[in-house]
C-alpha cells in the first residue's frame, strides 16, 4: 500500500510535466531569496513605480534590516507585526524578521483601530513595523497592548526620485496623492535608521524548517480573530507546489509576477512574497489595484504570472479595451477567492493569448490547495485539481470519519505539507477543525471521476466579498449597537462584481417606527472596515430563529434573495 490511502483520481488529469508528488522541502524561507540572489544577482527582484531593486540589493537590505531589528530587541520566536501595503519595504521586513527566527504577523493596514486592536490582543506582539498612515492608531492602543518597538515606514521613500519630487508639487492632485501615501509621525524608529546597521553575519543561526514562520489571521464565524500558525515547511511547500503546477514557466530574469493582490492576505503573500521570490522573478508591486498603473507596466513587462480575483480581471480587461492596451504576453492568470465566471474567462484569454484559471485555498493551507490545469483540459465551474502532494477526501459533514460515495456531495477534508498545525494559542479551536489528522475545510464539494472538484455549498457562514472574508457575527454586533436597531442578521448575496455582497436584515427597536438605512450603514462604517459594511440594509418585522433562539441565516438569505430577485 502506498503512503496515500485515499484514491487520487486527479493525478491522471495532471498536465504533462506536473509531478504526482513532491519531495519534502528543506531549509527555511530565507533560503528563497538567497538562492535567487546567488543565481540571478543582477536581475530585478522588485519594481515599484518604475524603480527596481536587484536580488543582490534585496539580499543586502534584508541582512541589514535583520541586524537592525536584532539591535532593537527582536529575537527568535518573537511575533513581529507588519502593517503595510504592498511596497519594497514589506518584502525586506518580511524576510528580515524570518532571518532572525522571529515570526511574521501580517495585518490589513486599512483595518479600523478596533479591528487591529483585536488582533494585537490575540498575538501580543511587542514589535511592529507599520505604515506611517497607521502609526497613530498603534500609538493609541491601551497601555497593556503598547508595543516596545514601533518602526515607521514612509513607502514613498521606495519610489523613484522623480515620482517623489512630483508628490511635493504645490497642486491639489499631488497633495491628495501624498496624503494618501504618507503621514508625518513622531515617537517611532524610522525604517531608514534600521537599515543603517552592519549586515547580520552569515553565521547567525537560520530558522529550522518546522519553526513557526507566520501567523495569518482568518475570520471565524464568530468574528473572533484566529491566527493560522504556518511553519517554514508549510509556506515553502506551497511555493514548491505552485512552481510544480506551472512547469512551462522557467526561473530567472524574464519571469514577471504582478503583486496586485495585498500581500497581507494569504493568497497574495504566497504567490507574490514566496513563489515569485523563489522563481527569481521581477515582482512588480502595486500599493493598490489601479488598472491604469497595471496597464502602464504591461506595455513594457507583461505578467508571466498574474494572481488576481474576478473583479480585478474584469476591470483590467475593460480598461485595456478602453485604452487600446494589449494584454498579450500575460501568460498565466490565476483567480481565487470566489467563483470565476466562464463569460469572463473567454474574452480575457482572447485578449491575453494566455490562460485564466481558477484555484482554491484557505489561510490554514498556506493557502493554495487546488487549481485548474494550465492546459486545455481545465474544467469551467470547478476549482480544479488538488496540487501535487495534497490529499483530499469527501466526507459526511455529520460524521467526518465516513467518506461519502464517489461523486456524491460532502465536506472536503484535506491533508498535505501546506496544511497548518493549528490556530495560534487556541487548542480548542484547533481540535474542532481536525479529524484524525484531516483538516475540515467547511466546504461542501463533489469530486468527479477525473478528480475535478466543484464547490456545492459552504458549511461555514463566512461571506467572501472581493476576496476578503467577512464574519456575519462581527457585522451583526456592530449593527446592534445602533440605538434604533433591536436585532440584525447578516448574509452574503450573489454579486457579479464581488462574488458576494454583504447584506443585512434588521429589526427595529420597539419604540422606533422607521429608520434611515443609510444612517445605519454610516454608523457601521465608523466601526467596520469598508468592505464589511452592508451594501444594502432591509428592515424586517422579525428574524427566523431556531428553538434555542439562534437566527437561521439561511432562511434570512432565502428571503432576501426572493426580495431582491427583481433587482
Amino acid at each position: 500500500m502506498t503512503a496515500y490511502d485515499p484514491p487520487r483520481p486527479w493525478i491522471a488529469s495532471y498536465p504533462e510535466g506536473v509531478p504526482d508528488d513532491l519531495a519534502p522541502v528543506e531549509g527555511s524561507l530565507v533560503d528563497i531569496v538567497s538562492a535567487s540572489a546567488r543565481d540571478y544577482p543582477d536581475a530585478p527582484a522588485l519594481q515599484f513605480f518604475g524603480r527596481t531593486t536587484t536580488y543582490r540589493q534585496l539580499e543586502a537590505q534584508i541582512a541589514r534590516a535583520a541586524a537592525g531589528l536584532r539591535e532593537l530587541g527582536v529575537g527568535a520566536g518573537d511575533p513581529v507585526a507588519i502593517v503595510l501595503p504592498n511596497c519594497p519595504q514589506h518584502i525586506v521586513a518580511f524576510y528580515a524578521i524570518l532571518r532572525l527566527g522571529a515570526v511574521v504577523v501580517e495585518h490589513n493596514p486599512l483595518y479600523t483601530p478596533r479591528e487591529l486592536r483585536k488582533q494585537f490582543e490575540d498575538h501580543g506582539a511587542k514589535h511592529a513595523i507599520v505604515w506611517s498612515k497607521v502609526v497613530r492608531t498603534v500609538q493609541e492602543f491601551p497601555a497593556d497592548l503598547r508595543v516596545d518597538t514601533l518602526v515607521s515606514i514612509d513607502i514613498t521613500k521606495a519610489m523613484p526620485l522623480g515620482t517623489r519630487l512630483a508628490l511635493t508639487l504645490p497642486i491639489a492632485k499631488a497633495r491628495e496623492a501624498r496624503e494618501s501615501l504618507h503621514e508625518k509621525v513622531s515617537g517611532t524608529v524610522r525604517w531608514e535608521d534600521v537599515l543603517r546597521s552592519d549586515p547580520l553575519p552569515a553565521t547567525f543561526p537560520a530558522p529550522d524548517t518546522d519553526d513557526l514562520a507566520l501567523i495569518q489571521y482568518t475570520s471565524g464565524t464568530t468574528g473572533t480573530p484566529k491566527g493560522a500558525s504556518l511553519t517554514h515547511r508549510n509556506l515553502l511547500s506551497n511555493a514548491a507546489q505552485a512552481r510544480a503546477w506551472v512547469p512551462a514557466i522557467t526561473r530567472g530574469d524574464g519571469c514577471v509576477v504582478y503583486a496586485v493582490l495585498p500581500m497581507f492576505h494569504a493568497y497574495g503573500l504566497t504567490l507574490c512574497l514566496t513563489f515569485a521570490m523563489s522563481m527569481g522573478a521581477r515582482l512588480v508591486l502595486f500599493p493598490r489595484f489601479d488598472p491604469d498603473m497595471v496597464l502602464e507596466v504591461t506595455r513594457k513587462h507583461p505578467a508571466t504570472f498574474l494572481p488576481l480575483v474576478p473583479p480585478i480581471a474584469d476591470r483590467l480587461l475593460k480598461a485595456a479595451n478602453e485604452k487600446g492596451v494589449s494584454l498579450v504576453g500575460t501568460e498565466v492568470a490565476i483567480s481565487g477567492a470566489m467563483a470565476l465566471p466562464h463569460e469572463l474567462v473567454v474574452p480575457f484569454e482572447a485578449a491575453s493569448g494566455g490562460y485564466l484559471v481558477e484555484g482554491y485555498g484557505l489561510s490554514e493551507c498556506s493557502p493554495v490547495l487546488m487549481a485548474n490545469p494550465v492546459a486545455d483540459n481545465r474544467v469551467a465551474g470547478t476549482i480544479g485539481l488538488p496540487l501535487p502532494g495534497t490529499e483530499c477526501r469527501v466526507v459526511d459533514p455529520d460524521d467526518p470519519t465516513e467518506d461519502v460515495p464517489a461523486g456524491a456531495p460532502g465536506e472536503l477534508v484535506v491533508r498535505g505539507p501546506q496544511v497548518f498545525g493549528g490556530y495560534y494559542g487556541k487548542p480548542e479551536e484547533t481540535e474542532a477543525v481536525f479529524t484524525d489528522g484531516w483538516f475540515r475545510t467547511g466546504d461542501i464539494v463533489t469530486i468527479d471521476e477525473r478528480g475535478f472538484v466543484r464547490i456545492v455549498d459552504r458549511i461555514k457562514e463566512l461571506i467572501i466579498t472581493g476576496g476578503f472574508n467577512v464574519a456575519p457575527t462581527e457585522v451583526e454586533n456592530a449593527l446592534r449597537q445602533h440605538p434604533d436597531v433591536e436585532d440584525a442578521a447578516v448574509v452574503g448575496l450573489p454579486s457579479d462584481h464581488s462574488g458576494e455582497e454583504v447584506v443585512a436584515a434588521i429589526v427595529l427597536a420597539e419604540d422606533v417606527d422607521d429608520v434611515d438605512v443609510e444612517d445605519v450603514r454610516e454608523f457601521a462604517r465608523g466601526i467596520l472596515t469598508p468592505y464589511k459594511v452592508p451594501r444594502r440594509v432591509f428592515v424586517v418585522d422579525e428574524l427566523p430563529k431556531s428553538l434555542i433562539g439562534k437566527v437561521l441565516r439561511r432562511q434570512v438569505r432565502d428571503k432576501l434573495v426572493a426580495l431582491t430577485s427583481g433587482d
